[in-house]
């Protein structure tokens, strides 16, 4: 028996608040990006990991609230917070490795395909994996197109960031290129959602009552705690960005080895003294 899916249980209200904690997460993380290819060599990996936290947090944070509108008609749905968990760290080991290869590789082509591409996968991961974790009393199961089509857009996402956050100048572009991924992410999210077939099992195993049968918890019971760690740490974030001046100003710091230094004036030519006129006059 096929289940009842609605992925809009509260309206409107899940996918604008998971779009803004991705474009949060989005762009937290790509100014970091930024800000670390104008630091010293030793500076930078702190940078890129910060910003890999960001954007991993913001992605699954965006995956989290997106998923407490998901419900199951026939039957109550709950879910495994080691899996969950597993999910969060899945998003941000391997946004990392994406974002390290283009901090230090620059803007060339296979660098940012090979960043780009792992990048997607580790959203696409994250994805699949905290769905993985979704308990349900039916069989889950997936349309492969859609799902294949999910993990281009979250690889195309990825690559289309991290271009920008290693070519654009400036805040506006940075802002820009957050919204875009974040729409992509989100697109991504709600593609791999449509791929989704539920299939009830028959006769029902379940009553009614969610908390005495199925392992995990109700989503509504679990947004608060769960997003109490990467909502902290994406404050802090922000906090870090916005109180150093290089990645406001978007300018190198003073002490940036690749920072335009202005050349000194040359000194002028001595002038020659007349005893030395006179001396050349004599020669001719």
């Amino acid at each position: 028996m096929q289940g009842t899916v609605d992925g809009f249980t509260y309206g409107l209200v899940t996918p604008v608040a998971a779009f803004l904690m991705a474009a949060l997460g989005a762009a937290l993380g790509l100014r970091c990006t930024t800000r670390s290819l104008r630091t010293k060599r030793g500076s930078r990996a702190g940078w890129l990991a910060l910003g890999s936290l960001s954007i991993g947090s913001g992605v699954w944070t965006m995956h989290f609230v997106a998923m407490t509108g998901f419900t199951v008609r026939e039957t109550p749905v709950s879910y495994d917070k080691p899996l969950t968990f597993a999910g969060l760290a899945v998003a941000v080991v391997m946004i990392g490795i994406g974002i390290f290869i283009v901090g230090y590789r620059g803007a060339t082509r296979m660098a940012l395909i090979t960043g780009g591409t792992i990048t997607g996968l580790g959203i696409a991961s994250m994805h699949y994996l905290g769905m993985a974790g979704m308990r349900v009393d039916a069989r889950l199961a997936y349309d492969t197109p859609l799902v294949a089509l999910s993990v281009v857009i979250a690889g195309c996402a990825a690559t289309g960031a991290l271009w920008a956050a290693v070519t654009l100048r400036g805040t506006l572009a940075s802002l820009g290129a957050s919204v875009l991924m974040a729409v992509a992410v989100t697109g991504m999210h709600y593609t791999g959602m449509a791929a989704l077939n539920v299939h009830l099992h028959l006769p029902p195993t379940l009553p009614s009552d969610l908390a005495d049968v199925l392992p995990g918890d109700r989503p509504a019971e679990m947004i608060g705690p769960m997003l109490v760690g990467p909502g902290c740490f994406l404050l802090l974030a922000a906090l870090v960005l916005l109180f150093d001046p290089g990645a406001v100003t978007g300018g190198p710091t003073r002490r940036d080895p690749r920072a335009v230094r202005r050349p000194r004036p040359s000194p002028e030519p001595a002038r020659s003294t007349g005893r030395q006129d006179a001396g050349s006059l004599r020669h001719r």
